[in-house]
């Protein structure tokens, strides 16, 4: 019997990354790929070569190296650490951050794989700004070999991996740590900002500190996906780890408009967590919680809270957007500020309000062509008025604006879970593409799971060209996230619209009920309350709940709404009209 040959060997893992990437990036692209590029060229590569070490892969602003020697790896984390600011570059300058372990290793062509490498890309985050985070093994290898100093970390639990894991720390100089800081540009005419500090550790177990660590580690990521707003580097705001802190000075010199923080608390086999999003400018609380659990359970806990805090912190950051807008109106209003204002009509469905926020957007599509958000948001205002049959004043060809607006919005927006979210829903919705439509709602999903609009957009999908019970799932996901929230209505409707189709019209009803106490001007969730009472023989509400339809939505008949709606599976639609019909709308 004969078996692969698999080539293991004991190596020192060196993981490297660079401090601000996606905020320096968001601020210039072009200058940042610069920097590194030269950084890369003048520092990273010839240090790693005069010090025996092998580039494994680059991953973006991120780096892996492999020593035969741990002495070799950790001198030489120490050359690019103390080189940092030494070389002659224009602005941004890169700062990294660098995690050592030493461990078996599995060598596969020119890749490595193995608990070796995912421990040094673990340790990685945990160095500060400019410094270094080692493995116990690694610490107790270079003793009396390495001229440095490092701290006793303690030990940590670190996300994937089985065992706690001993770490030791190199602190660079205050001074270096600071350069990473770099204010993000703020102005009206600016997307938000959000830094979020590390939660302070209110127990006596000093474990809880590094689960509370990964919980801001993982938050900070999954806000990452948002496009609507900036999110500061995790090692930025992590140099006020185990500071008094003012957080309007914190805000002022991290150059964002918002903070999030949070403190950890144990008592016995019981975690608490909190968490508060703070306006930067005034130190007003916008929004508090808290969450339990327990920690034979910990790092399904912490998924929980990273889930709930996410889908609450953006639509927090947009109603709080909003109501600035309202508050602070320049006399020279540019292109972020009337999207704000279009924010206003978004989620309002009357004609009036549709076409005041079209005129809002397009004077920000005026301004900025190419940005997909505004065009995106455009769309969204352009579905409404086609699946309602609201014919747009002066526009000749509604629908070739709006297939012209999302062909634009995707080229300029791949990769925004919103903006793909909005398109694939309006490809469906109204122009009828439905496979292309769905793919884009899948591929909206995948890039935010946590975005509640695009968890809705999947629900409409699967609701009119999917499985009823995955458009469940999503409504209820979407309800779970953010019950009250901005949209609430949208997942409320969908759902009183699965138990039309399913047949349970009281079920329906109060689904209705729940979508209108949320949104009184929510044309579809007129159409559940009419339909569900003519179904039930109550005629006398759905004739009311008809006039009051026809009061804010004049001329809606049978035939243009069932003009406007999808008809891939027509059976998803066809309880609703009949219901309509049995209340008296106008068939023509």
């Amino acid at each position: 019997m004969s078996h692969d040959h698999v080539d293991r060997r004991l190596a020192a893992i060196l993981a490297a990354d660079v401090v601000g990437y996606s905020r320096m990036m968001a601020t210039d692209e072009t200058a940042t790929l610069a920097a590194l590029k030269l950084h890369r060229q003048c520092v990273f590569d010839p240090t790693v070569a005069s010090h025996n070490g092998r580039l494994v892969k680059l991953m973006g602003d991120g780096s892996l190296v492999r020593f035969d020697s741990v002495v070799d790896a950790v001198n030489c984390a120490l050359a690019l650490q103390n080189r940092a600011g030494n070389v002659d570059a224009p602005p941004p300058e890169i700062v990294l951050r660098i995690g050592i372990n030493l461990g078996d290793v599995t060598f596969d062509g020119g890749d490595i794989y193995g608990d070796g490498v995912n421990v040094a890309a673990r340790l990685e985050p945990l160095a500060e700004p400019g410094g270094i985070c080692i493995a116990a093994i690694v610490k107790e290898s270079i003793v009396g070999r390495v001229n440095a100093l490092f701290e006793d970390g303690g030990g940590v639990r670190l996300k994937n991996i089985d065992r706690p894991i001993h770490i030791w720390k190199w602190r660079p100089p205050r001074s270096t740590a600071a350069k990473s800081v770099v204010p993000l540009k703020t102005g009206d005419s600016m997307r938000p900002s959000l830094a979020v500090l590390p939660f302070q550790n209110i127990s006596s177990d000093v474990d809880q500190e590094y689960f509370a660590d990964g919980v801001v580690e993982d938050i900070i990521t999954a806000l990452s996906r948002f496009r609507s707003f900036a999110v500061i580097a995790r090692n930025s705001s992590f140099i006020y780890k185990g500071q008094a802190i003012d957080i309007r000075q914190v805000a002022q010199e991290l150059g964002v408009r918002y903070v999030l923080e949070g403190s950890i608390r144990r008592a016995g086999s019981r975690l608490r967590i909190t968490a508060q999003l703070v306006e930067g400018a005034t130190g007003a609380h916008l929004w508090a919680e808290h969450y339990d659990g327990s920690t034979e359970d910990v790092f399904d806990f912490q998924d929980r809270i990273t889930e709930c805090v996410v889908a609450i912190v953006e639509p927090q950051i947009k109603i709080a957007e909003i109501a600035l807008s309202r508050r602070e109106r320049p006399e020279s209003i540019e292109a972020y500020d009337f999207y704000l204002q279009t924010m206003l009509y978004f989620y309002s469905d009357t004609p009036e309000r549709n076409h005041d926020g079209l005129t809002l957007i397009n004077k920000a599509i005026a301004l900025e062509p190419n940005n997909a958000t505004y065009l995106a948001t455009a769309v969204g205002l352009l579905m409404q008025r086609g699946t309602l049959g609201w014919k747009l004043a002066g526009v000749e060809d509604q629908r070739a604006v709006c297939e012209n607006y999302i062909e634009r919005a995707l080229v300029h927006g791949h990769g925004d879970a919103t903006v793909a979210g909005i398109c694939g829903n309006t490809l469906i919705q109204y122009l009828k593409e439905y496979d292309r439509g769905f793919e884009l709602v899948r591929q909206a999903v995948a890039f935010n799971p946590n975005n509640l609009d695009v968890v809705n957009f999947a629900g409409v999908a699967n609701l009119h060209c999917g499985s009823l019970d995955e458009a469940v799932t999503y409504f209820l996901r979407a309800e779970r996230l953010s019950p009250n929230s901005l949209g609430a209505h949208w997942n409320l409707t969908g759902l009183a619209h699965v138990e039309m189709v399913r047949g349970n019209y009281e079920e329906a009803l109060a689904l209705a009920r729940k979508s209108m106490a949320v949104n009184a001007y929510y044309g579809p969730c007129f159409w559940m309350m009419i339909a569900a009472n003519a179904k039930l023989g109550r005629m006398e509400e759905a004739r009311q709940h008809l006039a009051g339809l026809l009061a804010f939505s004049p001329g809606v008949t049978v035939a243009r709404l069932r003009a406007g709606q999808p008809a891939k599976i027509p059976e998803r639609m066809e309880p609703i009209l009949d219901g309509l019909r049995l209340a008296g709308m106008p068939e023509e």
